[in-house]
């Protein structure tokens, strides 16, 4: 698809579903946090050693990979018996913002179009970062994967949504950092479809076969923003 979206593309589209992490927000804050602060605390918590641990979640987080417990607060606070919460809020400091992302938002509020938020994130998860940073106002809705008890790379995810949320899949926009949630989107029949090409601000690029990645959700619409 050619960038930026044309005027009558854009005149065709009620509604822009948006993921949270990886999309709005920087992806490093939950790269860091489940890769590097969570083993370190859990060693230091339950007395192991540093690599056990963290052989340990990796191999705990490769059992759940795409499932809704893998995304669920609760879950993991139940399983490694530790307050995931309260370990989040240690290094909150690293959720930040994508560039491009309020600007985008702007934009878009102006538009007129419909804006929800659609992500996996666990409610408690949202509340968090949502605390951190002000883009809550931009949207009409958050609606959290929990709610409808269906991870988003689930195919029956957008059917429980499109009751939850009506919405027109050919008048209808997604961005997400996902390319599973993207495929499974797709064969749903969402018509227009973007992905992300640096979720995380310090690691490399991603590719996303059969989807158009976005350096910056800018890019929809040009110099329309400045």
């Amino acid at each position: 698809m050619s960038l930026p979206l044309s005027q009558s593309t854009w005149a065709s589209i009620e509604t822009v579903f948006l993921d949270m992490d990886g999309t709005l927000l920087d992806l490093h804050f939950d790269n860091h946090f489940w890769l590097e602060h969570l083993p370190q605390r859990y060693a230091e918590i339950k007395g192991k050693k540093a690599q056990d641990a963290e052989q340990e979640l990796l191999a705990m987080y490769a059992a759940k990979k795409g499932s809704l417990d893998w995304y669920c607060l609760d879950y993991w606070s139940e399983v490694l018996d530790v307050n995931i919460v309260a370990l989040k809020q240690e290094v909150a400091e690293r959720i930040n913002v994508l560039p491009g992302v309020e600007s985008f938002l702007q934009w878009v509020r102006k538009q007129d179009k419909r804006i929800v938020m659609v992500t996996n994130a666990h409610r408690d998860s949202l509340e968090l970062k949502l605390q951190r940073v002000t883009l809550g106002h931009y949207f009409d809705r958050l609606i959290s994967a929990h709610d409808l008890c269906e991870a988003k790379e689930v195919d029956g995810f957008w059917e429980k949504l499109q009751h939850e949320e009506p919405f027109i899949t050919d008048r209808t926009l997604l961005i997400d950092d996902n390319a599973s949630v993207l495929a499974s989107a797709q064969r749903y029949g969402i018509k227009w479809l973007y992905g992300i090409a640096q979720p995380d601000r310090q690691q490399p690029q991603v590719k996303l076969d059969g989807f158009t990645a976005l350096e910056s959700l800018v890019d929809l619409v040009g110099g329309e923003t400045d």
